[in-house]
């Protein structure tokens, strides 16, 4: 386990670098477009190419091509492995190229529907911009895949810093230097992402380059190939139905208001921060574990390692969660309040951030165990599943936006993320008995104490700072290097004493996590 927690101990690491950087182009950008019209279609339009990302890169094809590479690494070696990597980046490369291609000109011809809100054109006329964004990431995930094969963890994890460091650059850099107007720092911006896609795509190439891989176009025919296309087809449908769940989302918040598609999003951010430092980087380290014990059919160490991935996703996610609804105001004013953000924007996004941290913990845990299907390429059950999300999400969007705004889309979202979760939990354990979630249940109830406690412990706090008579900057700031490290210490003790299953771990990848930062 040592090595594993090594592994994800980097990736976290890389990850929190990440989120800090998104943090900081995010409140960039909040400061310089606030939560405008022009901010929100901006957001709107850089949610299409990243939907097609996430199906035809981050999605299906991934999660169908890591184990597959798997076992040709298993039986014909590197060489055999990266012929196949070739093959599929050829295929990607013209599907991605006509998906763009044809993007760009249906987007470009937006102004022959007449009679439409401008702001609509507006969305049209950045992602024709931003599409071309989706070819260098869909090949880029694909590079990443076969890193993590390799057991080559932190360049695929440095992939979003090059996208958040390119956005910083060009928006704070030549955006506020050269631009004259708020449209001039907008096509920075959108020059930024370009650059990122570009950087995000070419590191891992040449890094696998020094690995032996040697780039060659083929399209020639290959069992793989064809296995790989069986597997996606059904998880590129069911990652279709939650991508376009969460694209009319977006739409949705858009159409609700100028401001409330920026709000949904930054919300939205702030909840995957500590998902993304986390749990991603649990599942992304124990996938090709249990990818390979589900190859040598070793049921019971695989059920070991997820409930093990699982436990430490929750450990975490859990009373960030907790902390994250009850500190949602002053964390949002420190973040994003300045410049063209208001306090009204802050008070409005207080809710939807609390709402969104209700969901946090069962997103984590959907993002493992989809992963545990993939692993015995079972792609069609996520599919089904999915489909219910989609109709729940849906209903209830269209319902509550009437009444509730964007804290509807965001209520709808997090129940349907509940049905989710206790769906696949349930279908997994039917379809294999040892990765029954029954074992982890005395560590959840524990976890959930401790945070509980926590929590009681960090609102007290807040309430008391809210009557100290401080100024509001210092009671923020307080509260966040206050309370937080205060809360952390208080949960980890609790932990330790309520005797939680698999603290040993989590104290080592703590450890591990520190003296890496230290």
């Amino acid at each position: 386990m040592s090595k594993k927690l090594k592994n994800i101990g980097v990736i976290s690491l890389l990850t929190v670098v990440s989120r800090v950087l998104g943090l900081v182009r995010d409140s960039l950008s909040a400061g310089i477009f606030g939560a405008s019209v022009l901010n929100s279609a901006f957001l709107t339009a850089f949610r299409l190419p990243n939907l097609f990302r996430r199906l035809l890169g981050e999605g299906s094809l991934t999660a169908a091509f890591l184990p597959t590479l798997q076992e040709e690494l298993h039986e014909k070696g590197a060489a055999g492995a990266f012929a196949l990597l070739n093959k599929v980046v050829s295929r990607l490369a013209v599907v991605t190229g006509l998906v763009v291609v044809a993007a760009m000109l249906l987007f470009s011809q937006s102004r022959r529907l007449p009679g439409q809100d401008p702001k609509w054109y507006l969305v049209a006329d950045l992602t024709v911009i931003l599409f071309p964004y989706l070819a260098f990431v869909c090949i880029a995930a694909a590079f990443n895949a076969a890193l993590n094969v390799f057991q080559r963890f932190t360049e695929p994890a440095l992939s979003p810093i090059w996208l958040n460091l390119s956005m910083i650059f060009t928006l704070g850099g030549a955006g506020l230097h050269f631009a004259d107007t708020p449209m001039g720092e907008m096509h920075w911006l959108c020059a930024g992402v370009l650059l990122g896609g570009l950087l995000q795509m070419t590191v891992p190439a040449v890094v696998l380059v020094r690995e032996g891989w040697r780039p060659r176009f083929d399209l020639g025919a290959s069992a793989r190939v064809s296995e790989i296309t069986a597997l996606m087809t059904p998880g590129f449908f069911g990652s279709a139905i939650y991508q376009v769940n969460v694209y009319v989302a977006g739409v949705l918040a858009y159409a609700i208001s100028d401001s409330a598609g920026t709000l949904l999003f930054y919300g939205n951010r702030l909840m995957e921060l500590p998902i993304g430092v986390f749990a991603i980087a649990v599942s992304t380290v124990v996938y090709p574990l249990i990818a390979r014990h589900a190859v040598e059919k070793k049921f019971t160490a695989m059920a070991e390692d997820y409930r093990k991935g699982i436990r430490l996703i929750l450990m975490i996610n859990v009373p960030a969660a907790v902390g994250l609804a009850l500190l949602s105001e002053p964390i949002i004013r420190l973040i994003f309040q300045h410049g063209e953000f208001t306090s009204a924007d802050t008070r409005a996004m207080v809710p939807l951030l609390a709402l969104f941290s209700a969901g946090m913990p069962f997103f984590s845990v959907v993002n493992l165990t989809v992963r545990a299907f993939y692993a015995v390429k079972d792609t069609a059950t996520p599919v089904r599943v999915a489909v219910v999300d989609f109709v729940v999400n849906l209903a209830l969007s269209l319902s509550l936006m009437h009444w509730l705004g964007a804290a509807g889309l965001v209520l709808a979202s997090t129940t349907a993320i509940i049905v989710q979760t206790l769906l696949l939990t349930r279908a997994l354990t039917r379809k294999l008995p040892e990765m029954r979630f029954a074992p982890l249940w005395p560590s959840v109830a524990k976890v959930v104490a401790a945070a509980l406690a926590m929590g009681l412990l960090v609102g007290a706090g807040w309430h008391g700072l809210q009557g100290a008579g401080l100024g509001a900057r210092m009671r923020d700031l307080l509260a966040l290097v206050g309370l937080i490290p205060l809360g952390v210490a208080v949960y980890g003790a609790l932990l330790w004493l309520l005797k939680v299953e698999g603290r040993e771990e989590f104290a080592e990848l703590s450890s591990r996590i520190f003296r890496r930062k230290g």
